[in-house]
């Protein structure tokens, strides 16, 4: 009998706890129990199956797809965006850039330093999705990318950066170059410039890191800048092994670094600062898309990876 009672007992404190929202001190003073045995029978109920918690998850949230790619990439954190029945590229472009923003907003701490990307209409969508934010103290965005180009397509530059550090209450540090010179000699006397230079010391400084993903073609934004290679250059690229890149520097599928003279003409971010950063966040979807951003996650380029529901369940299925 004294089970019977026990489980009668347990029974009913599980029915007041989940069922009628009674907090446990409640329960302990009508029921004349202490805190702890009430406690220990909400515990036993789980135990013998009395009570089974489970989650239910709505339509459109993909945290399994998050947690696979967690896991099988090494990565830092996922998210996931649905996308269902849309394959434009614009289209996938918002919904993963409003995404990305309240991520970021929700995981950016005080006095960071915030390197954004240049030419990234991604990361356009991300800040033009963001809130104001509480002031988080001294933030620094900076471009890590160069944001010098042509007219038209370097305001987009300039508002990325002033725009996002206007939204966190911080201050833009500008990259004032090219991110494509013509060779490494005119890199070098760039990079000798004060302004530019300045700004480049800061790169070791980014705690948080917002890059697009390129596939080897370029985007008609960076395209539109003129930091673009040749479609001969491209086509060395590619005979190289390279299937996109991170803030114009090349890997190929397996994310290693794929190393040519075109290097030397890149003012950017170098891949080894970029996976020193704590959280490097890559914003990217879409079939184009899809090697580069493998090539990007398994080169561990981003620890962080914004995508959408059909890249996720492509490189789950692909890579297992």
């Amino acid at each position: 009998m004294a089970q019977i009672d026990e489980l009668r007992l347990t029974v009913r404190v599980a029915r007041m706890y989940y069922e009628w929202n009674i907090k446990q001190t409640a329960i302990a003073r009508q029921l004349g129990l202490s805190q702890p045995t009430v406690s220990r029978l909400l515990q036993q109920a789980k135990d013998q199956g009395i009570i089974r918690i489970s989650v239910n998850v709505p339509q459109g949230i993909y945290t399994d797809l998050e947690e696979e790619l967690v896991r099988l990439y090494r990565l830092r954190d996922a998210i996931v965006v649905d996308c269902s029945g849309e394959s434009d590229e614009r289209f996938i472009e918002r919904q993963i850039g409003a995404a990305a923003a309240y991520y970021l907003e929700s995981a950016l701490r005080p006095n960071e330093v915030v390197g954004i990307s240049s030419w990234s209409s991604t990361l356009l969508a991300l800040v033009d999705a963001m809130h104001p934010a509480p002031r988080k103290g001294d933030v620094r965005v900076v471009q890590i990318l160069g944001g010098v180009g042509s007219p038209s397509a370097e305001a987009h530059a300039g508002r990325l950066t002033s725009r996002l550090a206007d939204l966190l209450g911080g201050q833009a540090i500008f990259l004032p170059a090219p991110g494509i010179v013509g060779s490494a000699a005119v890199r070098d006397a760039i990079t000798a410039d004060h302004f530019v230079r300045d700004a480049m010391a800061l790169f070791e400084q980014v705690t948080t890191a917002l890059v697009g993903i390129g596939a080897l073609e370029p985007s008609k934004l960076l395209a539109d800048s003129g930091n673009r290679f040749s479609m001969e250059e491209l086509e060395e690229l590619r005979t190289q092994g390279a299937v996109g890149d991170v803030l114009l520097r090349f890997f190929d599928a397996e994310g290693a670094p794929v190393n040519t003279p075109l290097n030397q003409r890149v003012i950017s971010m170098r891949l080894d600062q970029l996976r020193r950063v704590d959280r490097s966040i890559g914003v990217a979807g879409g079939e184009r898309k899809y090697r580069a951003i493998l090539g990007a996650i398994r080169g561990g380029w981003v620890n962080v990876l914004v995508t959408d529901h059909l890249t996720a369940q492509r490189l789950i299925r692909e890579n297992c």
